[in-house]
């Protein structure tokens, strides 16, 4: 009975706990439907799961099976001939359409899904045979792995080689079988091949590899490899380094390193709030914190749509004009004034609302801050599930000075991407048990089509819409625009027209994100390190984040039709004068778009200076600095 629950529970690899688990992850069939190959395949797992797993490594697998094998016919559990035979079987592990279709990670969501059945089950989730169906969408979680990887390599190689993991001696150099033990004690590393150099020349590099023995690296593929410098410079024998593999046959491998800065991309359906994608780091192996879900961090200008939302709610419009001119804070309670500055270090005077979010502009964020009062501004964000207490009750919350964690960003953002309604995230679809009989199965609340509740199934609940279809629309031409002029120019490149969104970078580029998303996804990015230091004087949203987040997007909206949010019939467009928010004179001016009820004045030949603070105008228009206190 020991030994049945011990096989029933102990880890396999490849996140299939128990034998019978085994055998649907490698090989899509029930237990008593395996070959004796496939069996003894699985009977060689429990030593080692890691090290004999047949998907990374099928060579030490096999041999590792044949073992199993031999024991077998030496105890007379099966004969010559069905040894021969099972022998000689290739190894058919991940063969099948589904198993191959089925390989991708998605560690940290895996232990998010234990760690709720464990709390609601307890021990017996690991023994009773539950079968649980996530949210998570295979192709989306191959893309968000992908790209926060390669976004996080790509991060590296602009900061540094920092030398080998280890070295080994010449002994283990020369004895294969303790070279592939030591190589294989290595972590696993977000599919970066260990490796140890055996040769170095100037312009290339002969190293050994576990799996695919000896191969070459060209000096051609060494991003830290200064012009002149050669390869010894870098690397020497017996150095214990990592392999990115490129898929070009003529220099297929890379010299790469496991990055120290750190990155999370959730993506999630705005209309329900199902997780669809969740990478909390670069290798859960390496570290098991999730920074999807656990890390809170300060968003930034990536803050400033809610803001924006909240001036909208509050009497502003897009072409409301606010003075982008310098401020400073006195504060008795901190040691110098506060003196916030745009990112570019300059001032543009009068602004609208919409040019300010576009281009990111800080000192019109503050001003509208205060126009809005910070306490109906929290009061207002608090309705995104944004949670009220994590927000500093200052203007410095303008800036982005709360913190919270890329899933809480998420869930605030889909209020945008599905019209204003707020859903709640979830990964857990369905639960049933060991005879196949549902235990408990999801009932997310979804956002209404079109802002009609009555296109819902029977069985869906309506979430709350928390803020007015003409905002939410009116926030996603803003964010759209951020990425046709302003600081997400970058994402044009997917040549889509239904995107919209946000960067975001701290002080210091201590924090880097992209927020962004279309009618069916929302995807947030951040990058940084787990202890707070700058990521580099360029490493901002648009640099750092927005990178990543443009490559996840393109695998995940790949075949996806465009889909925009309908615009509610009280919105109207006319022709403004940009440089005072007011009806154009004539046939000039640029289109904007207004609540019917909060169409601006026509242009009146008036100075700056009588407009007033507010929609329309903010202040004297001076650029002198202005001192708050």
């Amino acid at each position: 009975q020991i030994l049945e629950i011990y096989l029933n529970k102990i880890y396999l690899g490849n996140r299939a706990y128990g034998v019978g688990a085994a055998a649907q992850v490698y090989y899509d069939s029930a237990l008593d439907e395996l070959s004796l190959a496939q069996t003894a395949m699985i009977a060689g797992l429990p030593k080692a799961p890691s090290r004999y797993n047949p998907l990374a490594n099928p060579e030490r697998a096999t041999e590792r099976r044949n073992y199993v094998l031999r024991r077998m016919r030496e105890l007379g559990e099966i004969d010559q001939s069905a040894y021969a035979e099972a022998v000689a079987e290739p190894v058919t592990a991940g063969n099948s359409k589904k198993a191959r279709d089925e390989r991708y990670e998605a560690d940290y969501i895996a232990e998010m899904v234990r760690q709720q059945m464990i709390e609601r089950f307890g021990k017996a989730a690991y023994t009773d045979g539950y079968r649980v169906t996530t949210t998570i969408d295979s192709d989306r979680q191959r893309a968000a792995n992908r790209a926060l990887r390669r976004g996080l390599l790509a991060y590296d190689q602009r900061h540094g080689w920092r030398g080998a993991q280890t070295q080994l001696d010449e002994a283990t150099l020369g004895d294969e079988a303790a070279l592939k033990a030591a190589l294989a004690d290595q972590p696993k590393a977000g599919g970066l091949v260990v490796a140890a150099v055996l040769k170095v020349q100037a312009r290339s590099a002969t190293l050994y590899t576990e799996r695919y023995g000896q191969v070459s690296l060209p000096a051609t593929n060494v991003a830290w490899l200064g012009k002149g410098q050669s390869l010894g410079e870098l690397i020497a024998r017996g150095d214990v380094v990592r392999l990115a593999y490129t898929g070009d046959d003529n220099s297929k491998w890379a010299l790469a390193q496991v990055p120290e800065v750190q990155g999370a991309l959730v993506g999630i359906n705005p209309d329900d709030g199902a997780i669809e994608s969740l990478a909390g780091g670069f290798e859960f192996g390496i570290s098991k914190f999730n920074r999807a879900l656990q890390a809170r961090r300060q968003p930034g200008s990536a803050f400033k749509p809610f803001l924006y939302s909240a001036a909208l709610a509050n009497g502003y419009t897009p072409a409301s004009i606010i003075n982008d001119a310098p401020v400073v804070f006195d504060d008795p309670n901190l040691d110098r004034s506060w003196r916030p500055q745009n990112y570019s270090g300059r001032v543009y005077g009068p602004t609208r609302l919409r040019e300010g979010l576009v281009h990111s502009r800080n000192l019109v964020s503050i001003r509208l801050m205060r126009g809005v009062g910070v306490n109906t501004a929290r009061r207002y964000i608090s309705k995104f599930g944004l949670p009220r207490e994590q927000m500093p009750a200052d203007l410095s919350l303008a800036l982005g000075s709360a913190s919270f964690s890329p899933l809480q960003m998420a869930r605030a953002y889909a209020v945008f991407a599905n019209g204003g309604y707020r859903v709640k995230p979830y990964f857990i679809r369905e639960i049933r048990d060991e005879n196949g009989e549902l235990v408990d199965r999801a009932e997310p609340l979804h956002a209404c089509p079109d802002w009609d509740c009555s296109q819902l199934a029977p069985s869906e609940k309506p979430a709350p819409q928390v803020i007015e279809p003409a905002n939410a629309w009116l926030m996603d031409s803003m964010m759209s625009d951020v990425i046709r002029h302003g600081t997400g120019r970058k994402a044009l490149k997917l040549g889509r027209n239904d995107l919209a969104g946000k960067t975001g970078t701290t002080n210091e580029q201590i924090d880097a994100w992209f927020a962004g998303f279309n009618r069916d996804l929302v995807a947030i990015c951040w990058v940084g390190f787990d202890q707070l230091k700058p990521l580099g004087s360029s490493e901002t949203g648009a640099g750092a984040a927005l990178p990543i987040w443009i490559d996840f997007m393109g695998s995940a909206l790949q075949g996806v039709a465009e889909r925009e949010l309908p615009r509610p019939d009280n919105l109207v467009t006319v022709r403004i004068n940009p440089d005072n928010g007011l009806l154009a004179i004539g046939d000039g001016g640029v289109a904007e778009t207004f609540r019917a009820d909060r169409i601006p004045r026509a242009e009146q030949r008036r100075s700056f200076d009588e407009y007033g603070e507010g929609e329309g105008g903010s202040g004297n228009g001076s650029d002198d600095v202005e001192r708050l206190f």
